[in-house]
């Protein structure tokens, strides 16, 4: 997953060196969230989660996306930069969400810890090209690229040789466009994937500007942790340990609390932090880790939902489309926020409008936790 980050993280050499726009710059990373999304709508389409074995589908992913992100080496220019950062989406979109019902053929309890720490490697492994970057201060910025190409061609080989699925695998599908529709008619499904989109229209806005934002708090004299880049790095990298906190929470007071609270408490962050903007460094610290823990510490507890609420037949299918649907607002809110700081005069109170987001997300999950359908969650805790 360093790919999906790995042109992001070196914005400013990018910009300095291939003389980008701030148009150009924020494009190179919504190829990837556009080619992710047409890539998961594609595959869920044609059910290739349901038909493909899980390992292999992987293993070809990780191959595509180390061999697509790789281009920016040769300093192809913007416009192939742009449909190499695509490519690398599409890739991905065959990593995630199948990697997702892979994790859940191994477990029939305790499956909402075991999605936790699967989406907190993820996060993890997105936060790497910051640390990558922080790491080589000083260096050509290809070392961050050849890194994070290396890092998803071992991936690619842990799949291929060391990766099965587990015991309760779920049933082959046959090909059936259709089941991409039908799927929406489950009102179970219906709210989980509500809360999934309110979840996305904050996550990877934050995660993809927040180096940007750290970077305008130290000109203005606030600057928690050395550096900008190990800034962000560790505030997205926190939330790995929020993804394993909520894994654990979900297992024992459900899916819908555990997803509600962690939303509420980002979305707090969200208003938060442009107070914390001036300092003290500790308080921005403070906001911005709590907001970097649970900001993603509920990812995987939709899929885990989805994951109990589907057709069984369909789980691969009904991951993939919530999650293309899910990154497609990624489009719209990353795309958004540079023109939401450049009104505002700056990045202090630019993440306000991500608020909304986890505010109808807390309610969808509030109100499945009300209905039928929640008893099949965690074992019966909703």
């Amino acid at each position: 997953m360093a790919c999906w980050f790995s042109a992001t993280a070196i914005i400013p050499e990018l910009t300095r060196d291939w003389d980008l726009t701030q148009s150009q710059a924020s494009w190179l990373t919504n190829a990837v969230q556009l080619g992710f999304v047409l890539g998961a709508l594609a595959s869920s389409l044609v059910n290739l989660p349901d038909l493909m074995p899980l390992p292999r589908l992987i293993t070809v992913s990780a191959c595509g996306a180390a061999l697509a992100n790789a281009v920016l080496l040769i300093e192809p220019g913007w416009t192939a930069a742009l449909i190499a950062r695509f490519v690398t989406g599409m890739a991905l979109a065959g990593i995630y969400p199948p990697a997702m019902k892979l994790m859940a053929t191994w477990f029939s309890r305790g499956r909402g810890l075991a999605m936790g720490v699967l989406i907190g490697a993820l996060t993890l492994g997105s936060s790497m090209p910051h640390l990558f970057r922080a790491a080589s201060e000083g260096l050509d910025w290809r070392m961050v690229v050849i890194l994070s190409s290396l890092g998803a061609a071992l991936s690619a080989a842990i799949f291929g040789f060391l990766v099965r699925e587990g015991p309760h695998a779920f049933g082959r599908a046959v090909f059936d466009p259709r089941r991409a529709l039908v799927i929406f008619r489950n009102r179970g499904v219906l709210l989980a994937n509500l809360g999934y989109f309110g979840h996305m229209w904050e996550l990877y806005a934050m995660w993809a500007w927040f180096l940007a934002f750290a970077t305008a708090a130290e000109r203005g004299g606030v600057g928690p942790f050395g550096s900008p880049s190990l800034f962000a790095f560790l505030v997205v990298a926190s939330g790995a340990v929020g993804c394993v906190l909520g894994g654990l929470l979900s297992d024992r007071i459900g899916r819908c609390l555990t997803t509600a609270g962690m939303m509420a408490v980002s979305g707090a962050c969200a208003l938060l932090i442009g107070f914390a903007f001036d300092g003290p460094a500790w308080l921005l610290a403070f906001v911005a880790v709590i907001w970097g823990i649970s900001i993603v510490g509920d990812s995987a507890q939709f899929s885990a939902a989805v994951t109990e609420l589907a057709d069984p037949r369909f789980v691969g299918t009904a991951l993939t489309l919530q999650v293309s649907i899910g990154f497609a607002l990624t489009v719209l809110t990353i795309w958004i926020m540079p023109h939401i700081a450049a009104a505002l005069g700056g990045w202090r109170w630019a993440f306000l409008v991500l608020l909304p987001g986890p505010v109808v997300g807390a309610w969808a999950m509030l109100r499945l936790r009300g209905l039928p359908e929640a008893r099949k969650l965690a074992g019966g805790k909703g």
